[in-house]
C-alpha cells in the first residue's frame, strides 16, 4: 500500500516590510503617515516604501512628529473622527491631505505645494463654533441672524469677501456644511457698525471659528490671504464659477463639464455629447440679459407687471417683493416676489394662471412652474427645505427699456429673472421673513426653527 498523502499546509507568505535606515532623508521637515483605513496594509507598505526611496521620512504609526496625514477613500467626518480618536489635533504646521498630493509629490521626486484642492477638511470645526457661540455679556451681536441689524455698509468688506471666496469654493466641492459656516462668519462681521481694528475683537463675536479667525488673521497681517489667493487663481474654481453663473447650471454640471476637459462656454456649446436642458439653455441664450444686475427702478418696474397679472387672475391677492430689493439694496441678480391669496387653496392656481397671463402679453420667455408639495403633517422641521415646498415658478420675462435700445440684438427689452412664490395664507408671514433674509438667513437650520 501506498503511504496516504498528508495535506500540505499552504505556507503563509512574509509580509513585504521595510527596513528604516537605508535610505536618505532628504525633506526633513516634513513627516508622513499614511491612513490604513480603506488603503489596505498591503498598499500603504508600497507607498511607504516608495516615499522613503525617494527621500521622505515615513512614520508608522500617527506620532507628533507627522506633519502630513494622507488618506485615500475615506469621507472627511469618518476621517476625521478617526483622527481625533487617536488624539490627533489640527494645527497650522499639520495637513490632512488627500492622496493625490501624495501622488503628485511622488512624480516630481519632491514634497510639491500643498493647495486648496488636496486638504480634506474638517467638516465640524466651523459648526462647533456656531453650536457654542461666545457666551460673554459684553457682546452686543446676536448669534442669530434674524437679530442682527445689518446695514448696506460693509465696513468689513476686505474681510468678507475672502470668507465668501472660501465658502463658494466649499460649495462648488460639495461641502455645504463647511461653506455655510464661512457664510455664517461673513453676514456677523457684515452686520458690526464699525471696522475690524485687530483680531482681539473677535473673540466675543458668534459664529466665527478658527478658521475663519486664521484668515482674519492674515489678512491683518499680509492685506491678503493666501489661501484664498490659491482659490483665486485655481483653474478649477475659476471654470466652476464661469459655468455656474449660466442660469440652470449647477456646482455638479459645472463640475462635470471641468472634468471633461470643457473650459469656455464656446467650448460647451460645441460639444456635440452634451444635452441642455430647457432652463440651460434659456440661460445661455439671455446670459448676457441676465447676468447684469437689475436695478431698484427696474425691480420697481417689474412689480407692476407682476401685480397687474396677478390682479387680473385674483383681484384679493397681494404682491410683495423680498430678498435684497426688500432689505434696500440697489441691485441684484434676480426679483422674487411672494404672492399673498385671501382664501386656502387659491395659492395652488394663480401661479399657473399668472404664467398664463404673461404668455398671452407675449413677455414669457421661459418658465418653470413646481406645484405644491408642502405637508402640514411634516411640521416641525429644523430645515429651510419646508418652505421650498410651497407653490413657485421660476421665470424670463422681457421687461421693457425706457430710455435704450439693444441696437446689437435688435430689440428694445432686456431678459429679466423674476421668481415667484405662492405660500399658503397661513405660512406667509413666515415665508416673507424667510425670502427676505439673505442666503446664510435662509439657509440656517436654527434661523428657520426660530420662525
Amino acid at each position: 500500500m501506498f503511504p496516504t498523502a498528508l495535506p500540505t499546509r499552504k505556507r503563509r507568505r512574509p509580509e513585504v516590510a521595510f527596513v528604516g535606515g537605508r535610505e536618505e532623508v532628504k525633506f526633513r521637515d516634513v513627516t508622513l503617515f499614511l491612513v490604513e483605513r480603506r488603503m489596505g496594509k498591503s498598499r500603504r507598505n508600497f507607498l511607504s516604501n516608495l516615499a522613503r526611496s525617494k527621500g521622505f521620512c515615513v512614520d508608522d504609526a500617527l506620532s507628533a512628529d507627522v506633519t502630513h496625514v494622507v488618506s485615500e477613500g475615506n469621507a472627511a467626518q469618518e476621517l476625521w473622527s478617526w483622527l481625533e480618536e487617536q488624539g490627533f489635533r489640527e494645527t497650522r504646521d499639520k495637513h490632512v491631505l488627500h492622496i493625490s498630493w501624495f501622488t503628485e509629490s511622488m512624480s516630481a521626486g519632491r514634497p510639491v505645494p500643498v493647495e486648496i484642492r488636496h486638504y480634506i477638511q474638517n467638516p465640524v470645526v466651523e459648526q462647533r463654533s456656531c453650536a457654542h457661540p461666545s457666551a460673554t455679556p459684553e457682546s452686543a451681536v446676536s448669534q442669530y441672524a434674524c437679530q442682527r441689524r445689518t446695514t448696506l455698509d460693509n465696513h468689513n468688506k476686505i474681510f468678507t469677501d475672502a470668507l465668501e471666496v472660501l465658502a463658494e469654493n466649499l460649495e462648488f466641492c460639495g461641502n455645504l456644511g463647511q461653506s455655510l459656516a464661512f457664510r455664517r462668519a461673513a453676514s456677523v462681521l457684515k452686520s458690526l457698525p464699525a471696522a475690524l481694528r485687530h483680531l482681539q475683537e473677535t473673540q466675543r463675536l458668534p459664529c466665527l471659528g478658527e478658521h475663519s479667525r486664521a484668515i482674519i488673521e492674515e489678512i491683518f497681517e499680509c492685506g491678503s490671504s493666501s489661501r484664498v489667493e490659491e482659490i483665486l487663481n485655481d483653474e478649477r474654481y475659476r471654470t466652476m464659477k464661469l459655468f455656474s453663473s449660466v442660469f440652470g447650471v449647477g456646482p455638479k454640471t459645472s463640475e462635470n463639464w471641468f472634468f471633461r476637459g470643457l473650459r469656455t462656454f464656446e467650448q460647451v456649446l460645441s460639444e456635440p455629447s452634451i444635452r441642455l436642458n430647457r432652463m440651460q439653455t434659456a440661460g445661455f441664450l439671455f446670459y448676457e440679459d441676465i447676468s447684469n444686475p437689475v436695478s431698484r427702478t427696474e425691480a420697481s418696474a417689474l412689480k407692476i407687471l407682476v401685480e397687474e397679472a396677478v390682479i387680473c387672475v385674483n383681484p384679493s391677492a397681494t404682491v410683495s417683493i423680498t430678498g435684497g430689493f426688500s432689505r434696500g439694496k440697489e441691485f441684484g441678480h434676480d426679483v422674487d416676489f411672494i404672492i399673498k391669496t385671501p382664501e386656502a387653496g387659491q395659492e395652488d392656481v394663480i401661479l399657473p394662471a399668472v404664467i398664463e397671463r404673461f404668455k398671452s402679453q407675449n413677455i414669457l420667455l421661459y418658465s418653470d412652474f413646481q406645484e405644491s408639495t408642502f405637508d402640514l403633517r411634516q411640521l416641525p422641521t429644523h430645515c429651510f427645505e419646508a418652505m421650498d415646498h410651497f407653490s413657485k415658478c421660476f421665470l424670463i420675462i422681457k421687461l421693457k427699456r425706457e430710455q435704450e435700445t439693444d441696437a446689437r440684438a435688435g430689440r428694445d427689452w432686456r431678459a429679466v429673472r423674476v421668481d415667484l412664490v405662492a405660500p399658503p395664507l397661513e405660512r406667509f408671514a413666515y415665508a416673507l421673513l424667510g425670502w427676505t433674509g439673505s442666503t446664510a438667513v435662509r439657509s440656517t437650520p436654527s434661523s428657520t426653527h426660530q420662525l
